[in-house]
């Protein structure tokens, strides 16, 4: 087991110990001062991810406790100066200068540190400041760019983010986080009149679509070692596509047509199937997910500018349904694990709002925040994680994960 020993300069805290004991110590004030208490607790058990990516490269969870309670007790000393939580997160590393010493020990990117302790900023000043009893899970962040449509997200492995977009000059664009940092943009190509749609059916791979200029839908993907040409799939489109996988090499893309049906074309593993009419009335480009080898979920505005839902059950579709709301965009939707859905939307308030499906029961909308200018984009890696893309409002694109 390591011990460590780094020095704190006694005029930021005086009344810590930096000992190999400072875990015990840091408990001890915590039971002191219950708000910093509720607020690392709620870290703790509520953000495992951030935690994730700090041990991912050796750092134990006592001296990432430690690192944590600092900056929290940091941060609660700032709110109310009204600084952004880039500008506190400048003035904590100039208290705490040796904190960049021990990333560099344990080979933590740069990049990485200052985008895990800015987002535990973020959550204290989202209690402190929004009068929040819990903070919310997750932060908005800033990723950059100019998007001219809405983006498309996929993840090929545990904690991989693909995202994609139509830049200015209408051509697909491609960010991705590979655990560790986020990629600059890379230009895809194409010229895009529509947001894109993107799914993985299996690691290393991923299947971008969009709608071309001459309103047909395109099909570009990643093998592993490289990406193909566009190739052109026909039909009519009036809206962009949505995308999902039930299973390995198998894709199911849907489409709103020209009489505002909803569209579905298939591939089954070696060709594609004719387009299919799956009737509705559609306002908006649909969304779809599968959570099992037979089970596919598609969503979209409908004309009441409601939520509206259809399902494939593995022998027949259903109905569509009504689940309410009043949307301004339309629908993304993810799964975290079997017979478990997350649909976001953007609001009237231009936020974003999440509806679950907990498996028996649809839960009620939930305000997340935000000021989206763009339909969002959702994807899960994992049973306990979410991440939301959308376009802000400087045409940048904008990341929250749950």
């Amino acid at each position: 087991m390591y011990h460590y020993f780094y020095y704190v300069p006694q005029t930021y805290y005086p009344h810590y110990v930096p000992i190999n004991n400072y875990y015990t110590q840091a408990y001890v004030d915590l039971r002191q001062q219950p708000n910093v208490q509720q607020i690392f607790q709620t870290i703790r058990t509520q953000h495992s991810n951030l935690y994730t990516q700090l041990q991912q490269a050796g750092m134990n969870q006592q001296l990432v406790d430690y690192i944590f309670y600092i900056l929290i007790d940091f941060t609660m000393r700032q709110a109310t100066s009204n600084l952004t939580a880039n500008q506190i997160y400048n003035q904590f590393q100039q208290q705490v200068p040796w904190l960049n010493l021990i990333f560099r020990q344990f080979n933590i990117d740069q990049s990485t540190a200052n985008r895990v302790l800015t987002r535990v900023i973020q959550i204290v000043l989202s209690i402190i400041r929004d009068g929040d009893t819990q903070p919310d899970q997750g932060r908005w962040e800033n990723l950059g760019g100019t998007l001219t449509s809405a983006p498309a997200v996929a993840s090929w492995q545990r904690n991989r983010l693909d995202v994609f977009a139509r830049g200015t000059n209408q051509s697909l664009y491609h960010k991705w986080w590979d655990g560790r940092r986020w990629s600059d943009w890379e230009n895809l190509g194409g010229t895009l009149t529509s947001p894109p749609a993107a799914v993985s059916w299996g690691p290393n791979r991923i299947d971008v679509f969009g709608r071309g200029t001459d309103q047909n839908l395109y099909h570009k993907w990643w093998d592993g070692s490289r990406w193909s040409d566009w190739e052109n799939l026909g039909g009519t489109l009036t809206s962009g596509p949505a995308v999902s996988s039930r299973r390995t090499n198998h894709l199911d893309v849907f489409v709103r047509g020209t009489n505002n049906r909803l569209y579905k074309k298939t591939w089954n593993g070696s060709s594609w199937s004719d387009w299919e009419n799956l009737g509705g009335s559609l306002n908006s480009e649909p969304a779809a997910v599968s959570w099992g080898p037979n089970r596919i979920d598609v969503f979209a505005r409908g004309q009441n500018r409601d939520l509206i839902h259809k399902w494939w059950n593995g022998r027949t579709w259903s109905d569509w349904e009504s689940l309410g709301g009043t949307l301004t965009s339309a629908p993304a939707v993810s799964s975290r694990r079997s017979n478990q859905l997350d649909v976001f939307v953007r609001g009237t308030n231009n936020r974003l709002y999440k509806r679950t499906w907990n498996g028996s029961r649809w839960q009620d909308w939930e305000n997340l925040g935000g000021t989206l200018t763009s339909a969002p984009a959702a994807v899960s890696w994992g049973p306990n994680r979410v991440d939301v893309f959308a376009r802000g409002q400087n045409q940048n694109l904008i990341h929250y994960f749950l």
